[in-house]
């Protein structure tokens, strides 16, 4: 719910005054609570909202090419290395937290991830697994890929892996539910 009226607190401060086109930038993460709210602002601000929805390093390579943002909504490590630059003005607001978590198709069977063992086991056993391509600049895949490394198991994940190109069509959680994953 932080999130929620955190999110309704910048599109106020960034809609002070007459009517605009306000282009914003924002990481797949938030975009339930974005398609919520943002509606709801422009038509009581008379506000045009565009936005462009990706990953946080995908957002970051558009910012970066000359993409126009008003308003962006990223990673704090992005938002950093924008500041210094001088991409943005300093300063920045926390929103919320986001962590990695484990999904696995709707009646399938839950494996044991109860300890960083029954998890190795459990990757190994899988059919498949699928996590964000680090090409398109999602930030899970780093960590996912350490931990697959340290548990000495990258080329047995490696041929049974399906990479998520991220964006709304383009999420792990669609390869889950598809059964790709």
């Amino acid at each position: 719910m932080r999130v929620v009226f955190a999110l309704a607190a910048c599109l106020v401060v960034s809609g002070a005054g007459k009517a605009a086109e306000i282009n914003v930038m924002l990481t797949d993460a938030l975009g339930t609570s974005f398609n919520e709210l943002a509606p709801k602002f422009a038509r009581a601000n008379g506000h045009t909202i565009y936005e462009v929805h990706g990953p946080s390093g995908g957002l970051v390579r558009r910012l970066n090419a000359g993409e126009p943002a008003d308003v962006i909504f990223i990673n704090d490590s992005g938002i950093d290395d924008l500041i210094k630059q001088g991409k943005l003005q300093p300063g920045r607001t926390d929103l919320t937290r986001t962590g990695i978590g484990i999904a696995v198709r709707k009646g399938a069977p839950t494996p044991d991830v109860s300890t960083p063992e029954a998890l190795k086991h459990a990757l190994l056993d899988a059919r498949s697994i699928g996590y964000t391509n680090p090409a398109g600049g999602g930030l899970t895949a780093a960590p996912i890929i350490a931990m697959i490394e340290k548990f000495g198991i990258a080329a047995q994940l490696a041929p049974k892996t399906k990479l998520a190109a991220g964006g709304p069509t383009g999420r792990v959680s669609t390869l889950v539910a598809n059964g790709e994953a």
